[in-house]
């Protein structure tokens, strides 16, 4: 019988993370960690499972995104669950349920796995995970621009100038009491800004025909889009960035964001190239979604940033040209010969004792090429063990990168690397 070959290729959508990737994924895991907790933020974690009821709760355009877009099934005990698309529902129904245990304002972050069965492209796949930074409580300027400030410092962070990128904010309440201003009807306040989140994606005519199609009257359209692009208004939220030092932030009233549950300051932040030319971050402040789990509800501001779209904007950007992983080994231990194989794992184990991150190659390959493969890793110092070593001889370190030798016992060498 004839056994049908599994495929190598993974599931359409997804990443498969060699050691290469891995370590870059890390490295962004690891800067949006340092920069969150720069910021006092705590991590916290939650199940990627999630009752599907938490997300149809927002109403029938959130139950249209569980049916069209998640990973919802059936479980065997007849439970309607959802991969999580998102977090911010996740941290709310978190926050609600330990409330009276909590010290407002709380600052908390997490690094999760989601999942969205989209149509693949740049920046966006079926699987990726997601930087949430969210802060709960406390006086909600405040905490607008603190947010907005640890979003502009993660890149700072990743070694990005702010002419790279551009902040854009707006003010949902703002903008419903501009619409009102002009009579816009209430009931179209969601159509125009589900429009408003497409506009950049959409040609002007093509806007100008779908907002004439939501108001039925061209004058209306004619004085939405006026108060759009020509108004001066804007909200409080840009002295503040300017007061922290924050230049590259623009007051856009085309910025929607597609989720239904902010009210009030809303924000993303672009990448400018001509090339990556997208949004890279997005966020805002929603103060009432805690309130579907019952009691008053609890005011909240945060972001979600996509590892996808980070390093697209790393390499567009070439700030992975100068990278090396600092998770490869420290030194690495090469036997001349496979006799030499045990005595190298022995040494190697010496140095693992003191917190040295050390591998030891027992491949066929020759001396030089082992020396140039650890190069190529980013590993800094070699010992190479023939008999004499084996023999209880003194051990040779060399700094791959200086070419300089350092001759001593293994409490000798390792007194060497700590003080370099």
């Amino acid at each position: 019988m004839t056994v049908k070959k599994l495929s190598t290729e993974s599931y359409k959508g997804v990443r498969d993370f060699y050691p290469e990737d891995m370590a870059i994924e890390r490295h962004i895991f690891d800067t949006w960690s340092n920069s969150a907790e720069l910021f006092g933020f705590e991590r916290y974690d939650a199940s990627i499972l999630e009752p599907s009821e938490l997300y149809k709760a927002k109403g029938a355009e959130n139950e249209e995104m569980v049916n069209e877009q998640t990973y919802t099934f059936t479980d065997r005990g007849n439970r309607e669950v959802t991969l999580r698309p998102e977090m911010t529902p996740t941290v709310a129904r978190m926050i609600a349920a330990k409330r009276r245990n909590l010290q407002f304002p709380v600052r908390w972050y997490s690094i999760p796995n989601c999942f969205r069965y989209e149509r693949t492209q740049r920046g966006r796949l079926r699987e990726f995970w997601q930087l949430n930074c969210d802060i709960f409580g406390g006086d909600p300027a405040s905490a607008d621009a603190e947010i907005i400030a640890l979003a502009h410092q993660l890149l700072i962070d990743f070694g990005a100038t702010p002419d790279m990128f551009e902040i854009r904010v707006n003010d949902r309440g703002l903008m419903e009491r501009l619409y009102r201003a002009i009579g816009v009807p209430e009931h179209m306040f969601g159509p125009i800004t589900a429009l408003n989140d497409r506009r950049r994606k959409i040609t002007d005519a093509m806007y100008r025909d779908s907002l004439t199609d939501i108001t039925d009257s061209d004058t209306l359209t004619e004085q939405i889009i006026l108060m759009l692009d020509h108004s001066d208004e804007q909200s409080d939220i840009m002295f503040s960035l300017a007061e922290l030092g924050i230049t590259n932030a623009v007051f856009d009233k085309s910025l929607a964001r597609g989720f239904a549950y902010y009210t009030g300051t809303i924000f993303e932040v672009l990448d400018v190239s001509g090339e990556n030319n997208r949004s890279m971050l997005g966020g805002g402040r929603y103060d009432n979604l805690t309130s579907m789990f019952g009691g008053e509800p609890i005011s909240g501001v945060g972001f979600g940033m996509g590892d996808v779209t980070m390093r697209d904007f790393l390499e567009t950007h070439n700030l992975l040209d100068d990278y090396v992983p600092t998770h490869a080994p420290t030194l690495l231990i090469i036997p001349t010969d496979n006799t030499q194989n045990l005595t190298s794992l022995k040494i190697a184990s010496e140095f693992r004792h003191s917190s040295i991150r050390t591998v030891t190659d027992t491949s066929n390959k020759k001396i030089g090429e082992k020396i140039s493969r650890a190069v190529a890793r980013g590993i800094p110092y070699t010992i190479i063990v023939g008999e004499d070593e084996a023999g209880g001889g003194p051990l040779t370190l060399k700094h791959l990168t200086t070419n300089t030798e350092t001759v001593g016992t293994i409490p000798d060498l390792r007194t060497t690397m700590a003080q370099a």
